[in-house]
């Protein structure tokens, strides 16, 4: 298992405002549970008030489910340029529901991704994205957390 700390979270989020800059999206969509953190941040390095999240499951915790299921569809209407968030590209299971799901509702959107980790072969890669992980991944918002609620 590989931990991501804070720090290196502060540095990553500014390293993909910087990466995505000619793209310019005008809405952000983070995947929860774990893009919501990178949505968060990520909105706030770029001042754009127009985050929405969509929630998927398909892990419960390191254990994958059979399909993903996604719910709480966001607003999409008014978006030209739509920035989806995850922290890890897995499987790419989830990416690739959300992105057909918004692209079959909103076609006149144009949908890219970005997630922190991704893995070597998955249905669908990000945009832009920064690690290749080769590991499980503790992400500091789910370990840190959870070692605190198992107390």
């Amino acid at each position: 298992m590989t931990y991501y700390p804070y720090e290196t979270f502060v540095k990553d989020v500014k390293t993909l405002v910087e990466m995505t800059k000619d793209y310019n999206p005008d809405t952000l969509v983070s995947i929860a549970r774990g893009g919501v953190t990178l949505g968060h941040a990520y909105a706030s390095a770029t001042d754009n008030r127009q985050l929405m999240s969509i929630n998927s499951v398909l892990y419960n915790e390191q254990e994958k489910g059979e399909k993903c299921e996604l719910f709480n569809i966001p607003d999409l209407s008014n978006a030209s340029r739509v920035l989806i968030l995850d922290d890890i590209i897995d499987s790419g299971q989830t990416m690739l529901a959300v992105v057909t799901t918004l692209t079959k509702l909103y076609p006149h959107v144009i949908i890219k991704s970005a997630s922190i980790y991704y893995k070597k072969t998955p249905l669908i890669q990000s945009a832009f994205s920064l690690y290749e992980a080769s590991d499980w991944i503790e992400f500091f918002w789910e370990k840190d957390f959870m070692e605190k609620r198992n107390d």
